[in-house]
């Protein structure tokens, strides 16, 4: 019993561990870091960062000198002339060679240097793109955010409306009941009802369209328990839509990563035209190498026989003997011996002068330098995109504080006009339609003041992006 009871316990903690996590409450910040850690993109963009890494890493380790060594063990057959002991041998044969070698390039028209710093100008350039591929993502994710917001909003005034026009159905009711109002007028008010109770529905399906967007952008797997915190929007004047546009742009000409990715691209393409430049120089090498061996066939006499042969003869024709050592049984010179004898040391200095090579230098100059003209169009294409947009926003934020203000003013006249025709609709004074008239304009009033002020908040947040703010929708 105990046991079930205990069982029972931790069944409510994990039931209740999981619906405090439902209701948890995203801001903004929470979904901007949870993007930046978790997209894919940027994790392919990081392990391209990494792998340009080590492009500088071997690009340093390629200053270096080069050391080899090697070792090899063969058998030969059939007629050979043995590499030590330069004779020709029938047998098989069984040797080892042993060496090192080394190298370093003394001078090859900087080509290496220049490529060292165009690797690390391609780092930092690539860097800045991760900066730009976070920057997007916030933007991305700001710019979902708060149309998430701005649904929320939306369905919360259309069941307002809504809930006025069912309140207003049971009013008129009575009043057809009691003969004040023609039965017409109910029929009006109540298709009325219907219309915005399908607004509600519609707009219910678009703040759900709007949260599962933005869990998309998250890569969240299920939309399930999902919600974000609403807060208190910065809707008072900004400075940064007040700021010239020249301002703003010569601000972020010096901080947008886009614009530092193009001028990298330019200096890149630089160290492009050195390399290319490189190939026409001669270059001079310095290469040593060390190397010994062993051969079966390097043999040492073991023992000797003395034998007694003719020489020559004497004055009176008498033949000369003379005793002399003929070897009897041979024996592989020793492995440690063969090593010391067979050494061989050389040290070599090359230099190669380049004459012709099918153009091929000559070309690839020729391609260094178209790309470095279209990096440098590429900048100033950054640069152009770069004002237009902030043109774009810096209107937009400006039309939309303007239409923001004058919905403002149109709302508060609205709803007095609104209240006025409902009071004068409830004694009879006006029919249906001319209260559904004024319903519409208070409608459609709450519709523009509810656009405009969501397409303020977020042109605002972008021109305070280029301005060098964090990405913030709160007051």
């Amino acid at each position: 019993m105990f046991k079930q009871w205990m069982i029972f316990l931790a069944a409510l903690i994990v039931t209740a561990t999981a619906s405090g996590q439902e209701e948890k409450e995203w801001s903004l910040e929470e979904c901007i870091a949870h993007a930046h850690q978790n997209n894919i993109t940027v994790k392919q963009q990081e392990l391209n960062l990494k792998n340009i890494d080590l492009d500088v890493k071997k690009s340093k380790l390629n200053m270096l000198p080069s050391l080899n060594s090697y070792a090899s063990h063969y058998y030969s057959w059939g007629k050979y002339v043995d590499p030590f002991t330069n004779e020709f041998s029938t047998e098989r044969i069984m040797g080892e060679q042993f060496g090192a070698q080394a190298y370093v390039s003394l001078y090859e028209g900087f080509q290496k240097q220049n490529t060292l710093k165009r690797d690390r100008l391609k780092h930092t350039a690539e860097q800045y793109n991760y900066d730009k591929l976070l920057d997007d993502i916030s933007i991305n994710i700001a710019n979902q955010y708060v149309s998430v917001l701005f649904a929320m909003e939306n369905l919360e005034i259309a069941r307002n409306q809504y809930e006025i026009t069912r309140q207003q159905v049971d009013r008129t009711s009575k009043l057809v009941e009691a003969g004040t109002l023609a039965r017409g007028d109910l029929l009006n008010i109540q298709s009325q009802a219907a219309a915005e109770e399908y607004n509600v529905v519609q707009a219910r399906n678009d703040l759900d369209m709007a949260y599962l967007n933005l869990a998309q952008l998250l890569d969240l797997e299920s939309v399930s328990g999902f919600s974000i915190e609403k807060p208190e929007l910065a809707l008072g004047q900004s400075n940064a839509a007040m700021e010239p546009v020249e301002a703003v742009y010569n601000y972020a000409l010096q901080h947008q990563p886009e614009i530092k990715s193009a001028e990298l691209g330019v200096k890149v393409s630089e160290k492009e035209k050195g390399i290319a430049k490189g190939s026409l120089h001669p270059s001079l090498e310095l290469s040593g190498s060390i190397s010994t061996g062993y051969s079966q066939a390097n043999k040492t006499v073991e023992s000797y026989d003395s034998e007694t042969i003719p020489v020559g003869f004497t004055e009176n024709d008498e033949m000369v003997y003379a005793t002399q050592q003929v070897p009897t049984s041979f024996g592989t010179v020793p492995f440690g011996d063969q090593l010391d004898e067979n050494l061989n040391e050389s040290v070599n200095l090359r230099l190669n002068i380049p004459i012709f090579n099918n153009w091929s230098a000559r070309t690839r100059i020729s391609k260094a330098k178209l790309q470095y003209e279209n990096a440098k169009y590429e900048l100033e294409l950054e640069k152009q995109n770069l004002r237009k947009n902030i043109q774009t926003a810096r209107a937009d934020a400006r039309s939309a504080l303007n239409q923001y203000q004058s919905a403002q003013a149109k709302v508060a006249a609205t709803k007095e006009a609104f209240r006025y025709a409902e009071k004068r609709f409830n004694v009879g004074v006006i029919n249906s339609v001319e209260y559904n008239d004024a319903k519409k304009e208070l409608t459609n009033a709450r519709s523009q003041l509810l656009n405009a002020k969501y397409r303020f908040v977020f042109t605002k947040t972008v021109l305070d992006y280029y301005l060098g703010n964090p990405i913030n929708i709160k007051k």
